[in-house]
Order: structure tokens, then C-alpha cells, then sequence
């Protein structure tokens, strides 16, 4: 396996670098200290193909954790794992943990897309979406109506809510379904991101 370090001249580099938190996870001791020591972590970016189920158990462990501590992501796991084999996926691997992955169908409309708690506010889900749009003419996707913090994050990116679904999911929530805008050059700016 070859390590990058990201920098801006390095194109769709295999393996990014984030910086966390040395104690993210840690007791509330550690966390009361007002300074944080962060740390360089390399994570490595994989691409799993239809059909199979490489990462798919832990995929589904990072699904249920956001399920249990946000309410969210509330597929059973039949679906899910079928859906999983069924899409191209796109991981990021730091060590052992799934830093985020991403599943897509082959006409752009995104499955799945998760990042793991620890690595929030890192880019991850922002690198995952640029990679699918520079694969894809479209991005679309559906969110509950109720998560917000998926919402502002599809917005920030540039997604336009098209209509909303009443009943949408299973248990009855609703959902917005959502589009990679439309303005000149949107999926370019996502792809150059890919760049940095």
C-alpha cells in the first residue's frame, strides 16, 4: 500500500491525510484538559465493487451506531447488505476503522453515505460525494426531513431539494429528495476538491 500525503498538487490521491483529536474517545478526564494534542492520520481510500461484501460488516457497525446516537439511518440489515452488494462503494480505512464509506447505484443516486463519529468535520463525506460526482452526470440522494445535520451538509455541498415524499421510509418518516444543483461548473468544483 502507497501513503500520500494530500497536498494541493497531488491529483485523486489513494490516501488522504485528517488530523483528530488524540483523545477523541477517551474518558471525560482526558477531555476536561483545555489543550488537545492532534495528530496526523492517514486514511486510505478504497473502492469495493459490485457484489461484494468487502467492508460490509463494519459498514453496517458504523450504520448502527449513527442509528443508536442519532436516530438516523434506520434501514434493516437485509436491505441494507443487498443494497451494499449492489453498488459501487467507496471506503475510507484508517487502521482498523471505517472513517466513512459511500454506496452508490450506477445512475448516481446515493445509497449510503456514513462518516464515523471521530473523523466529523474532517471532509470525509465531502471527498466521498466528490468522488461519486466525478463519476456520475447526477448525484441524488433522499434525507429525512428531520436530519438536519445531513440536510445543511447536502446544502453546503450545493444539493437543491427537489420535492419532498410523505411516508418515504419504512417507519413513516418523510424525505426530501435531493439533486447536485444545477449551476455551471458544480461538479467541477466538487472534483477539484478531490485535488486538494
Amino acid at each position: 500500500m502507497k501513503w500520500e500525503t494530500l497536498s494541493p498538487s497531488t491529483a485523486a490521491p489513494a490516501t488522504d491525510e485528517v488530523r483528530v483529536s488524540e483523545n477523541q474517545g477517551r474518558s471525560a478526564y482526558y477531555r476536561r484538559f483545555p489543550y488537545v494534542r492532534t495528530v496526523s492520520v492517514k486514511i486510505d481510500l478504497q473502492v469495493v465493487g459490485r457484489g461484494s461484501d468487502e467492508y460490509v460488516e463494519d459498514a453496517w457497525d458504523l450504520k448502527e451506531r449513527i442509528r443508536r446516537n442519532e436516530g438516523v439511518l434506520k434501514q434493516r440489515q437485509g436491505f441494507f447488505t443487498d443494497a451494499y452488494r449492489r453498488s459501487k462503494v467507496h471506503v475510507y480505512v484508517a487502521g482498523d476503522t471505517l472513517a466513512g464509506f459511500v454506496a452508490t447505484r450506477r445512475d448516481g443516486y446515493v445509497l449510503f453515505l456514513a462518516s464515523h463519529p471521530d473523523f466529523r468535520g474532517k471532509g470525509i463525506g465531502k471527498r466521498l460525494i466528490a468522488r461519486v460526482a466525478d463519476e456520475h452526470r447526477t448525484v441524488t440522494c433522499h434525507a429525512r426531513t428531520t436530519n438536519e445535520n445531513a440536510l445543511q451538509f447536502y446544502e453546503h455541498l450545493g444539493f437543491d431539494i427537489q420535492r419532498r415524499i410523505d411516508n418515504y421510509y419504512e417507519d413513516g418518516g418523510d424525505a426530501y429528495y435531493l439533486k447536485l444543483g444545477e449551476k455551471a461548473g458544480l461538479t467541477d468544483r466538487l472534483s477539484e476538491f478531490l485535488r486538494r
